[in-house]
């Protein structure tokens, strides 16, 4: 059955790319897949070390249309609180749960739960449980595949100014700190 969600999910975000830009569909003429574990040109991208963002689907796939990412969580931990100028975000909790915060608002998503953050609208999430999964589409795909293979080549943890540049070069800006379990 969840199985059956991502799917309808995913073809759902795909056409609203394809529509709402008015572009081309994707550069590919076939199929491909992209195994369990697995990330689509065999770069894992853990974010600052830990809890990898896979590319599922990448924008290089759909003309910018549609990226899609796939995050193991294994620590409670989430990004802080931020914003993307140009890109709307569909999340889909697969496993875990995890706290999400938009805007004022507050909610507690479990494994089958998705949630729609618009662009421009600060968001940020935390893991609750010990184990997460997310499934997480951009629409269009914006900069986030270069974004993570920037935090993930970074020697040290940057400091606040560089985060800030690194966000800003990517359609991004922190606007306050990540939540905390209470």
């Amino acid at each position: 059955m969840q199985r059956r969600k991502f799917l309808t999910v995913s073809s759902l975000a795909l056409a609203m790319g394809t529509v709402s830009e008015g572009k081309a569909k994707s550069k590919l003429t076939n199929s491909f897949i992209v195994k369990a574990k697995e990330a689509r040109f065999g770069v894992h991208t853990p974010f600052m070390g830990v809890n990898p963002n896979d590319v599922k689907i990448s924008g290089k796939d759909t003309n910018g249309q549609l990226s899609v990412f796939e995050y193991i969580g294994t620590q409670k931990v989430g990004p802080s609180l931020h914003v993307h100028f140009d890109q709307d975000e569909i999340f889909t909790v697969v496993e875990g749960e995890y706290l999400f915060q938009v805007g004022d608002k507050e909610d507690i998503l479990k494994a089958g739960d998705t949630i729609f953050l618009p662009r421009q609208v600060p968001h940020t999430w935390i893991q609750l449980s010990d184990l997460g999964k997310l499934i997480y589409f951009l629409q269009p795909a914006g900069k986030m595949e270069e974004f993570f293979m920037t935090m993930n080549n970074l020697n040290a943890r940057p400091t606040p100014e560089e985060m800030d540049k690194i966000h800003a070069a990517h359609g991004m800006k922190v606007v306050g700190p990540p939540l905390s379990l209470k």
